[in-house]
Order: C-alpha cells, then sequence, then structure tokens
C-alpha cells in the first residue's frame, strides 16, 4: 500500500510539495511562538531564525511546485540577509550581555535614549 505522503514516481518514491509548506507553516507557527512568548533575547534571536528558515523551506517548495528557479534565487537572498543578521544581531546581544549580565528583554529597556 502506497503511504499518503508520497507519490509514486518512476525514480521511486517523492514527496509532494504541500507537505514541505505544511512544515513550513509549522516551522513558523513555532517560531512566532517563541518570539512571543519568550523573554530571552537569545531564544528570541533563534525564534527569527526558524522563521527565516520556515520562508525558505516555502519558496523552495513552491520553486518545486511550479519548476522555476526564482524560489531558489529568493532563498539565496534570505540566507544573505539571515548571516548578516546573525553576525550584528550576535554581536550586539553578546556586547549587551557582557555589560548587563542578563539576557531578558525586560531588564535590557532602560536601553532606550
Amino acid at each position: 500500500m502506497m503511504p499518503l505522503f508520497a507519490q509514486v514516481s518512476s525514480s521511486g518514491l517523492s514527496v509532494e510539495p504541500h507537505w514541505y509548506m505544511a512544515l513550513a507553516a509549522i516551522l513558523f507557527a513555532i517560531g512566532a511562538a517563541g518570539l512571543l512568548l519568550r523573554r530571552n533575547a537569545l531564544v528570541m534571536f533563534m525564534s527569527i531564525e526558524l522563521m527565516l528558515n520556515a520562508v525558505n523551506l516555502t519558496f523552495v517548495a513552491a520553486d518545486t511546485g511550479i519548476g522555476s528557479i526564482e524560489g531558489q534565487i529568493s532563498v539565496l537572498f534570505v540566507m544573505v540577509v539571515a548571516a548578516a543578521e546573525v553576525t550584528v544581531g550576535l554581536a550586539i546581544i553578546v556586547a549587551v550581555f557582557r555589560k548587563r549580565a542578563t539576557a531578558s528583554v525586560d531588564e535590557l529597556s532602560g536601553l532606550k535614549g
């Protein structure tokens, strides 16, 4: 019996793009919940990265379903932006943690101008 998540092709089993879209939606929801519910700057930062990876998965799944290459080009740009975000964001978080000895966003509200 053929599994529900796979499609039989001449080269074997392949997963259909809508399952990747569902996985991306779940990952994005987990990232959004982590961003909204947690108050630790590192956890919030990782949640944003999880959301960016969910968007990348959506681009690739849509690209596979359509059969074009624009989704993969978009993923390349998102990965460049994510790499820049990691570089700058982690540097700021580490600098603030060294100064304040906490990564709680609530205690960092005193940094307002």
